[in-house]
């Protein structure tokens, strides 16, 4: 039997699709900004991980974020998903700063060893 003590983490987010409406016409810069600066809310990645956008400019994005408890693995460190997901959020930001209004990117592969 399991005695240690429990915890829990309550997690709430926007709906993603505001930043998509917001985004009509707009470029990748402009929503970003909108996001970074609170005026559109964050996508619910990084309210889930932890992280947050401080600073975007053409072609560079910048994050940071709190290692926690909660993204620990068996091991007692936090799980090298966290770091990645973070690299994955500003590299994918720096390039959507780049984008026209309309255009779209996805990460095709990102790896860790």
């Amino acid at each position: 039997m399991n005695t240690q003590t429990k915890r829990s983490r309550t997690v709430t987010w926007a709906d993603p699709f505001e930043i998509l409406k917001a985004a009509a016409g707009r470029s990748g810069l402009d929503v970003l900004r909108d996001v970074f600066e609170n005026r559109l809310p964050p996508p619910p990645i990084a309210v889930t991980m932890g992280f947050t956008g401080v600073h975007v400019e053409e072609g560079r994005a910048v994050f940071e974020g709190e290692p926690a408890e909660y993204l620990y693995n068996p091991i007692g460190v936090v799980h090298g998903g966290f770091a990645m997901a973070l690299l994955d959020s500003a590299m994918g930001c720096a390039v959507h700063s780049t984008l026209a209004a309309g255009d779209r990117y996805t990460t095709l592969e990102v790896k860790t060893n």
